[in-house]
């Protein structure tokens, strides 16, 4: 009987907790955050996330499709200092699961690594954690958040000093560039000389359509102009047949314009285009943040598919992005085992979804934990059929 007595309480409190939550009752919405204060942290940020600029979030969380209308959990030195700041929405919203959970917001790109400062990393942890606690959440699920930097490493150490530890629930390897590297040389050792050459051969072939060029768009006109034909080129191939291309939705098309200009005037944002002549043939957003750079999505022209453009366009970025002082490390945001990226950018960074529970011994994380491994178990083999079509689709 009492087994019996303390599951129902947990049920009675987490479906309560989890009511207010999916409310987003007593949290600060995502939209009324302080642009500045959080332009302010991300300067200071232990650990860069393109993602999770304000010019870039709050343009995603405007407009962009299923992503609207987010919450965030903030830590504050002062009334105008902000130190730490990780945008969530509700376990309902993200997972269909209706516990009392609070989960990183998908911010279009794969990297929910919250925003710490560097100089008061522990104490930001500390605030999100209670500010959590005050809303009613028994856990945070980070989703894609990077396992090895200094923002896990905060959280790993303010949670341990009350005998908690985080839960890891999944994780993989994705491609990254060591951008201090030469890349001619670093291109060779991942590559091959016979890969290499094979890809000269195709590159020489394209300019039978025109020199080739590979532009930089940086300033807002523009990005304003490069945006667009990223646009064109990533619904003209599988994406859009899929209708999966931001184009072909009017919310996602608004959040990319409106990020990209944002990001332009902060010097946070390229568009890299590759060219046959005159026409467009690949071409790709850039994001940076600090010493990082996001490779954030491709489009390319599929008439020209046989040149392998989105390859030869990363050829072309890795020289570019080597030879840049200011850039230290390029995160592909791919999903692991891609099968364009990882041949080239032999670099890995280790990404993860963690749960962070909030109170020791808390039967409700053990609940939260369980359902999202049975959600996992029915839903991991179609996503890994959906993902072998969808790379075998990419690889160009």
């Amino acid at each position: 009987m009492a087994d019996i007595a303390d599951t129902s309480t947990v049920r009675r409190a987490s479906s309560t907790a989890a009511d207010a939550l999916a409310a987003g009752a007593a949290l600060t919405p995502l939209a009324g955050a302080s642009a500045a204060q959080w332009r302010a942290l991300s300067t200071r940020a232990a650990e860069p996330n393109g993602y999770y600029l304000p010019e870039w979030e709050l343009a995603v969380n405007a407009s962009a499709r299923g992503r609207i209308g987010a919450d965030a959990l903030g830590a504050w030195r002062d009334p105008s200092t902000l130190i730490g700041l990780m945008p969530v929405i509700s376990m309902w919203r993200a997972y269909n699961i209706p516990l009392p959970a609070l989960v990183g917001a998908d911010p279009y790109g794969t990297l929910c690594t919250p925003l710490l400062d560097r100089d008061m990393a522990e104490e930001a942890v500390t605030g999100i954690l209670q500010r959590a606690r005050q809303v009613g959440a028994h856990a945070l699920i980070f989703r894609a958040v990077s396992l090895d930097g200094p923002a896990m490493k905060a959280f790993t150490n303010v949670l341990g000093r009350g005998g908690i530890a985080p839960a890891m629930l999944q994780s993989h390897v994705r491609a990254c560039l060591d951008a201090t590297a030469d890349a001619d040389e670093l291109l060779r050792e991942a590559l091959g000389a016979k890969k290499l050459k094979d890809l000269r051969r195709q590159r020489n072939r394209l300019t039978e359509h025109g020199d080739v060029q590979f532009d930089v768009a940086r300033t807002p006109t523009e990005i304003a102009a490069a945006v667009e034909t990223f646009l064109v080129l990533e619904a003209s191939g599988w994406k859009g047949q899929r209708g999966t291309a931001l184009s072909q939705d009017e919310g996602d098309a608004a959040f990319v314009r409106r990020a990209t200009a944002a990001l332009a005037g902060t010097g946070e944002c390229e568009i890299v285009t590759l060219r046959a002549g005159q026409t467009p043939v690949a071409s790709a957003i850039v994001l940076r943040h600090q010493d990082r750079a996001f490779y954030f999505k491709l489009g390319v022209d599929e008439r020209f598919a046989k040149y392998s453009p989105g390859v030869q366009l990363t050829l072309e970025l890795t020289r570019y992005l080597c030879a840049d002082p200011a850039i230290r490390l390029v995160d592909s945001t791919a999903a692991p085992d891609h099968p364009m990226i990882n041949p080239i950018w032999r670099g890995r960074l280790a990404i993860g979804d963690v749960l962070i529970p909030l109170r020791r011994r808390d039967p409700v994380v053990a609940l939260i934990r369980a359902s999202l491994g049975l959600r996992g178990a029915i839903r991991e083999p179609l996503r890994r059929i959906v993902h072998f079509v969808r790379a075998r689709q990419e690889k160009s």
